[in-house]
């Protein structure tokens, strides 16, 4: 069911976190310890931001363990906010157009979970995404539509708001009219200077999330990268992470009045 790690924090080779870790990302797509599935082979991808206002990208459909080019890539690349993903399909076809991260400008968004039933609802799902975004619809995934979908919500100026909205709907959609399907949202967006990322379920148990802090430093990952469990904090059921230069890590609950209840 996917596995990722987003990193937001000094200028650091992806290496690091990506592939030297005794539990690094490539290694937890051989043998994830946490997720639905022990094995994410169905492509693999990097996005980073760097030089340019929108991120770099390489996406690629085979297992992240036998591409010989990843290692050199992560070694030499250098970046203050990237993303890594490697997938396990939940349905859609594996091609590079389906891999994670997505980007449209300078957002940049990737996804580990489910929306149940996608057959049913996703023509509603793509009905949420306006004209002027629909052209970069490239791939067939429930994730990218959604991605999509936040943006035309107003997810440039307000990822906050514009993923909440979204996340109402859907989870209007899969729980009415007589169905109770699973919505597993663990997600992670940026627009190059935030990270974002949210852990967010509806009639169904929610993805694992971690994060570690270290002074300016933060990253987020769908399991922890080593066996060090005291460094990792999980992220809460219903939560959202916002990691912003100079700031301390924030944790919201979804939606205003869960904040207000929590304050």
């Amino acid at each position: 069911m996917c596995r990722w790690i987003a990193y937001r924090g000094q200028q650091t080779a992806l290496e690091h976190y990506v592939t030297a870790p005794s539990h690094s990302l490539v290694e937890q797509s051989i043998r994830a310890l946490e997720g639905t599935t022990s094995t994410n082979c169905d492509g693999f991808g990097l996005g980073w931001y760097g030089e340019h206002p929108e991120p770099g990208l390489y996406r690629e459909v085979r297992p992240a363990w036998s591409d010989e080019n990843l290692r050199y890539l992560c070694r030499h690349i250098r970046s203050h906010l990237f993303f890594a993903h490697v997938r396990a399909t939940t349905g859609t076809a594996v091609t590079r157009p389906n891999c994670h991260p997505f980007a449209v400008g300078q957002m940049m968004f990737m996804h580990n979970g489910l929306i149940g039933d996608w057959a049913r609802i996703r023509r509603k799902v793509e009905n949420m995404i306006p004209d002027a975004l629909y052209g970069s619809r490239a791939g067939t995934t429930d994730s990218e539509a959604v991605f999509l979908a936040i943006l035309g919500a107003g997810g440039r100026e307000d990822p906050i708001g514009a993923t909440e909205r979204v996340l109402a709907a859907l989870t209007d959609m899969v729980s009415t009219g007589g169905h109770h399907e699973p919505l597993r949202f663990t997600s992670a967006m940026s627009d190059g200077k935030n990270l974002y990322a949210f852990r967010y379920s509806a009639n169904d148990k929610a993805n694992t999330l971690y994060y570690r802090a270290v002074d300016d430093d933060v990253v987020v990952v769908s399991e922890p990268l080593d066996t060090d469990r005291a460094v990792w904090t999980p992220v809460p059921t219903n939560h959202i992470l916002i990691a912003r230069p100079g700031q301390k890590v924030e944790m919201r609950p979804f939606y205003a009045e869960q904040r207000q209840a929590a304050e």
